[in-house]
């Protein structure tokens, strides 16, 4: 059975309009080239190709973009099914995404204003993103410029169009009164400043969503002022990446040897940036966070005695913060964690101890350990020291360990949780480094 849809695609127009048979022609000629196989085509044929398929790409979106124009004018495309506009009706029929057909509307007409700019796309030296970029650049202008200004604007994004791709178009259209007005440039980037502080603030949002499976969504939307900080400290909590043939590229002969055996990283970037979040957020100095419940903002980690004190190569013991589970290995780690208390519990569930800072390294220990360890004492490790965090690596603070500056190191995130990993095994060396080793 053929549906409304089917027969919008397929009906036969007898028409002798150019448009209508250009596009049957078009239409032909895909046909024609459907099932062939590219795989003859030469490097520079391919190449020619696809320079040539983007052009002509974009030439037929700027004739698609005029009849949708003139449907939207002449409000005879949407009668046929009472549809609300040409754009809707496009929507419907040719099975597009509202927003994507919306955006397209936004161009039809902003094309039907800026005549250089659609023989631009209509030429194909102007691709449809670059032509959506300068449509914008140019609508954000002062009203108050002059046509001209604005022609000169016009024509000179376009010529920058075969130079530039959008991104960087986007940051031209932005600053381009200052090549073809100076002397109102300062005080349109004020406002559109102002304008982008205001939106940043209405759009900001933050929401966490619990999986139920241990791990827990978060989406955000931030200013990119904020994304660029919260990025900048991330990357510092990450291992600069530092593959084989940099390090010796780069090494002196005398000390190539250890560069040449660095462990590599193997977790995938975006696994490190999560690591690296969870780092930071252990890193934060909670005396500088606003008050909390009266106190500065700290993590209670409730567990049993016998849980804490367990032997390290046990697998066995839990502990809760809040009404979350978490290993006692966890806990052990964060006992090594400025500020996070441990409410430690007896058999009978009464508190034996909540605090203890007196497990905790000092500030001038901690600058001791950085004067001779400035980075991540683990072999390979690139972190620098004030990202660390201080261990206890004689005997645990949990089994009466003693926070001497000897028995401390530095360790970044990462290799502190594997510091209580019991899969894992450390080897302190004399340089003060430390070694892991996977158990077998």
């Amino acid at each position: 059975m053929t549906t409304q849809v089917d027969s919008v695609w397929s009906a036969p127009l007898a028409s002798t309009h150019p448009v209508v048979r250009g596009a049957a022609a078009l239409d032909g000629v895909l046909d024609g080239l459907d099932g062939v196989e590219v795989t003859g085509l030469s490097g520079a044929e391919k190449r020619s190709v696809l320079l040539e398929l983007t052009r002509t790409a974009a030439r037929v979106e700027a004739l698609r973009l005029r009849v949708l124009s003139a449907g939207q004018a002449a409000g005879d495309v949407a009668d046929q099914d009472g549809s609300r506009d040409a754009v809707s009706w496009l929507a419907h029929h040719a099975r597009l995404d509202p927003g994507r057909a919306r955006h397209l509307g936004h161009l039809a007409r902003a094309l039907g204003r800026r005549r250089l700019l659609a023989a631009g796309l209509a030429s194909g030296g102007v691709d449809l993103a670059q032509a959506a970029v300068i449509a914008q650049a140019l609508d954000a202008l002062p009203d108050t410029l002059d046509p001209a200004t604005v022609r000169l604007a016009e024509e000179r994004l376009v010529a920058e169009a075969a130079v530039f791709d959008p991104r960087r178009l986007r940051v031209l259209g932005r600053r381009i009164l200052q090549v073809v007005a100076p002397e109102v440039a300062e005080d349109h980037e004020r406002r559109l400043l102002d304008a982008d502080e205001r939106h940043a603030a209405a759009a900001s949002f933050l929401r966490v969503r619990r999986r139920g499976d241990g791990t827990s969504d978060l989406h955000a939307r931030l200013a990119d002022t904020v994304a660029d900080r919260l990025l900048s400290y991330l990357h510092a909590h990450t291992n600069p990446r530092r593959t084989h043939d940099h390090a010796s590229a780069s090494a002196t002969p005398g000390d190539r040897s250890s560069h040449d055996h660095r462990p590599h990283d193997g977790r995938p970037h975006d696994r490190r940036m999560a690591d690296a979040f969870a780092a930071f957020l252990e890193a934060a100095d909670p005396t500088r966070l606003p008050l909390h419940g009266g106190d500065a903002t700290t993590v209670v980690v409730t567990t049993t005695l016998d849980a804490l004190v367990a032997d390290l190569h046990q697998q066995t013991g839990t502990a809760h913060i809040g009404d979350v589970p978490i290993t006692a290995a966890q806990a052990r780690r964060l006992a090594c964690t400025a500020r996070i208390l441990p409410a430690v519990l007896g058999g009978a569930s009464e508190v034996l101890d909540l605090g203890r800072t007196r497990r905790l390294f000092s500030p001038a220990q901690r600058r001791a350990l950085a004067l001779a360890h400035p980075t991540c004492q683990a072999t390979g490790c690139g972190i620098p020291a004030p990202w660390c965090e201080a261990h206890h690596a004689g005997d645990p603070w949990s089994r009466g360990g003693r926070t001497d500056l000897c028995d401390g190191v530095l360790l970044c995130s990462h290799h502190h949780h594997l510091a209580h990993d019991t899969r894992h095994r450390t080897e302190r060396h004399a340089d003060g480094s430390v070694r892991f080793h996977r158990r077998t």
